[in-house]
């Protein structure tokens, strides 16, 4: 409807006369409007008259009623164009007036689509916390100075949106960036990764909470702290000071490793603890119970009371026959023995001559494996092969073949794991650096 009353008033503007115009005509209509005035009060009044009259004869025709009459009236054709001039009259004037204004969009009533909560910004109406009156326990204002629960500052801004202060930056920081992440490839082991990382096997063992020696398996992902230590993470109760002492650190230089400045730790934050040593590697206990199934098709053989009684035999034969064997792990705290690794399948030999006290499969991690005894209480064992060649209570002499390279066991590529023992094996005897016997 009001685009009806728009469209007349554009028309009306167009057709709009000039001001000389506009004299003769408006002194038109007004004769013209006169006229009509007063013809519509004389016939009005006829029919006034006409309704007060009494019956009238059979033959002459009923007068109308006052209501009837002015309803003919209006119905008529004449009155139609006024009736209408009235109407698009009304709605123009109806369309002229000034639309609301909406209440802005901080008001209790208000509409739009603003929003009414802004975080940061700020205002003509921001408020001072200068400014702010001091407010007691019960909310009224108090002395000045003893403000006990002071009003949050926010603003309003022209529209009635509230402006909040910005959020707080709570990012953590911790060692946690600086560790770099590892893929096990074939014939990896924990000190070649180490060394080729410049940090020692042992911490990587500690990074990643490693259970067995040789735990490492093609595609695992290792964590590679960035110096030798420990990674730890900050439980309730710890501060610098502690995790200082309990470790032999230097406060300072935990803070410089991790790159953070803050002194005061949080819970969950984890930390790079440099030079720190955490638990040795436990040693594996022995499983009594045989186990059949060496690949020579033999059963697993054992011997105790075997072998000599005084080693005679000088320096000891390297244990792998092939070239491009080389140690892939040295001896050191917490792998007492040398990995040789080689190609799979090459020969594994006896470093002396001896007597065999055990060949086959154990549960130890050490997969198939082959131990012999040389006198006086020293004894060589040979690890993680792929096949076993002798028996048990068989002798045999220096560089006889005694079984293959494999990775039988806890290994993660093709080696031997080497070692020297002074003492019965697994039953309180020591194992010593076997370089020493070559």
């Amino acid at each position: 409807m009001l685009n009806a009353p728009a469209g007349v008033a554009r028309a009306i503007a167009r057709l709009r006369p000039t001001k000389s115009e506009r004299t003769t005509r408006r002194l038109g209509h007004q004769g013209r409007s006169i006229g009509l005035t007063r013809s519509a009060a004389v016939r009005l009044a006829a029919v006034a008259h006409l309704a007060q009259l009494g019956p009238r004869p059979a033959n002459r025709p009923r007068p109308l009623t006052l209501r009837r009459a002015i309803a003919v009236r209006l119905a008529s054709e004449r009155m139609l164009p006024i009736i209408a001039a009235i109407v698009v009259l009304g709605a123009s004037l109806i369309s002229f007036q000034p639309a609301a204004a909406a209440h802005s969009t901080g008001s209790v009533d208000g509409a739009g689509s603003a929003p009414r909560l802004a975080v940061g910004g700020g205002s003509a109406n921001q408020l001072d916390p200068a400014e702010l009156p001091a407010m007691n326990d019960t909310g009224a204002a108090g002395a000045a100075g003893a403000a006990v629960n002071p009003v949050p500052v926010q603003s309003y801004a022209d529209d009635g949106t509230v402006t909040k202060p910005v959020a707080v930056d709570t990012v953590l920081q911790d060692g946690r960036a600086l560790l770099q992440t590892y893929t096990v490839l074939p014939g990896d082991t924990l000190t070649g990764i180490a060394n080729h990382y410049g940090v020692s096997m042992m911490t990587i063992w500690w990074a990643n909470k490693l259970t067995a020696k040789d735990q490492l398996h093609v595609g695992q992902h290792l964590v590679i702290p960035p110096v030798t230590g420990l990674v730890i993470t900050v439980k309730d109760g710890d501060t610098l000071d502690s995790l200082a002492a309990k470790y032999n650190l230097d406060g300072a230089d935990i803070l410089a490793v991790n790159q953070i400045e803050d002194p005061n730790l949080i819970i969950g934050q984890m930390l790079i603890l440099p030079d720190a040593a955490g638990a040795p590697i436990a040693t594996p206990t022995p499983i009594k119970r045989p186990v059949s199934g060496s690949t020579s098709g033999h059963k697993a053989t054992s011997c105790t009371s075997c072998g000599p009684s005084r080693y005679t035999g000088g320096a000891f034969a390297w244990p792998v026959i092939g070239g491009g064997n080389y140690i892939s792990q040295s001896f050191h705290y917490g792998h007492y023995a040398i990995d040789i690794a080689a190609d799979y399948g090459s020969k594994v030999v006896a470093a002396a001559k001896g007597t065999v006290t055990f060949a086959g499969w154990k549960n130890n991690g050490g997969g198939y494996q082959v131990w012999i005894s040389h006198g006086s209480g020293l004894s060589t064992t040979y690890n993680h092969m792929s096949a076993v060649t002798v028996s048990a209570g068989r002798s045999i002499v220096r560089g006889q073949q005694v079984g293959r390279i494999g990775s039988s066991g806890d290994a993660s590529g093709p080696h031997v794991h080497f070692e020297v023992w002074v003492g019965p094996i697994w039953n309180g005897g020591t194992r010593v650096n076997p370089l020493r016997y070559f």
